[in-house]
């Protein structure tokens, strides 16, 4: 892409040309066809980006930008805990988690497109909080200058915040189709915050308000941007000739979606082929797993394993092994679990607009997921959403630290449980650190780790 602008073929077998170019011959693409790909062109370049920076053949270059993007994420998710609980510590928190956390350290260190669609559709979170925030405070100000009673309230129709939403939907889009989840899921979680808004200042028709005068016109504006900035992310594909289908409305005049743009025709045969090819994504693999089974962590897909054997690469005993796995760490996974129910309970019966904003993330990215059980998918998906795994734990950790208003002695065996419970996370992360970072120990280390058969 960084040559060609597009991705293009390669010359010969996958399994002759890997080897070549993992030994830094770069010269191994075709540069006359290009590629079909299943996946929108952002989050490739923002892998490129580091091997623009660092070189093709370097390693660290390939994992950089994700590896950036991946430590990031852990300040805006405490920064967003922050915002969310009213709490710095409960921030703090939240960062500390997110550090220590398995699948998020794994992804942090290859170069894999999933935590490029979390890393958007976190920022995308973290700036409709803000909206959030400003939103209600530009209406408070304005109810305050209407009569006592009024109807609906007035327009709030510059939120600067929610475009950078949409901005950040759109690269989230542009990385996988997986960032319309959370783009369907926040919008239907913004129109509950209006709606919510609207009664808090006192509308009479605050449901007719909420949408008619904040939900429609923010779908109208979001989507916009959202649609824009994805066609934006394809701009290096309409300026070439040689990338995949770019010329398909040339070469077939009567087919397709007549009313559009030889170009844009050209695109949308393009998604229509990899649709289809998603559609029948359904072979069986070794690690593939279902969604029911993600949270608990029940198949954690392995990205390398090697058996090295005595006297090679560090093997002091008969056998070694030497894993990569994307395991989440369980101290975190198990406990998101169980306060998924805390905060279905909060959200649903104690109006706790906090517990509907971290289920939000869970129904963009989790979600949809059980409608495509037939595909063949896996259990390092769950990366998508785990900030909003994290925003659950700190969600019942908050429970367990106490109201502001408690007394001395609660608060001080709440703090005391959130102090064990971190220092056990701590301990879930130093036991399995060898088996995230290919680490050569004796397989029989290696078993003592993985603690369910489905799990080897």
């Amino acid at each position: 892409m960084l040559d060609h602008g597009v991705e293009m073929q390669w010359n010969g077998d996958g399994e002759q040309v890997d080897p070549l170019f993992t030994h830094g011959t770069t010269a191994v693409f075709n540069t006359t066809e290009g590629d079909m790909v299943v996946h929108p062109p952002v989050g490739k370049w923002v892998i490129a980006f580091g091997e623009w920076v660092f070189g093709s053949t370097s390693s660290f270059g390939w994992r950089f930008s994700v590896a950036l993007l991946g430590t990031i994420s852990i300040l805006m998710v405490g920064r967003i805990a922050r915002r969310l609980f009213r709490s710095s510590w409960l921030g703090a928190i939240a960062s500390f988690l997110m550090a220590f956390e398995g699948h998020h350290f794994v992804h942090s260190r290859t170069g894999l497109l999933d935590i490029i669609l979390m890393f958007f559709a976190l920022a995308a979170f973290g700036a409709l909080l803000i909206d959030r925030d400003r939103g209600r405070e530009r209406l408070a100000a304005k109810a305050a200058r209407l009569p006592a009673s009024f109807a609906t309230g007035p327009w709030l129709l510059w939120r600067p915040w929610r475009l950078v939403a949409a901005i950040c939907l759109g690269l989230a889009c542009g990385t996988k189709w997986s960032g319309l989840y959370f783009f369907a899921a926040f919008g239907l979680m913004i129109v509950f915050w209006d709606i919510g808004a609207r009664r808090a200042a006192g509308a009479r028709h605050w449901i007719i308000a909420g949408i008619g005068k904040d939900g429609v016109w923010a779908g109208l504006s979001m989507t916009a941007v959202v649609l824009a900035t994805y066609l934006a992310s394809w701009v290096q594909w309409f300026r070439t000739d040689i990338g995949y289908n770019r010329t398909w409305a040339v070469d077939n005049p009567e087919q397709g979606v007549q009313w559009l743009p030889p170009a844009l025709r050209s695109l949308w045969e393009y998604h229509v082929v990899v649709l289809d090819f998603h559609d029948g994504l359904t072979k069986p693999h070794t690690y593939d797993s279902n969604p029911w089974s993600w949270m608990v962590q029940s198949r954690p897909t392995s990205f390398f394993y090697e058996s090295p054997t005595q006297g090679m690469t560090g093997c002091d005993v008969e056998k070694c092994s030497k894993a990569i796995t994307s395991l989440g760490s369980v101290s975190i996974w198990w406990l998101a679990t169980a306060a998924l129910f805390f905060l279905v309970y909060h959200w649903a019966f104690k109006r706790d607009w906090r517990a509907g904003a971290v289920l939000a993330g869970f129904v963009g990215g989790w979600l949809p997921w059980f409608f495509l059980q037939h595909r063949t998918i896996f259990t390092f998906y769950t990366i998508a959403f785990e900030p909003w795994v994290v925003l659950a734990v700190v969600f019942v950790l908050g429970l367990a630290l106490g109201p502001p208003g408690a007394d001395a002695r609660r608060r001080r065996i709440g703090q005391l449980v959130v102090g064990a419970y971190l220092l056990l996370v701590l301990a879930n992360f130093a036991f399995y650190w060898p088996i995230w970072t290919a680490q050569v120990i004796p397989y029989d280390h290696w078993r003592w780790r993985m603690w369910f058969p489905s799990w080897v």
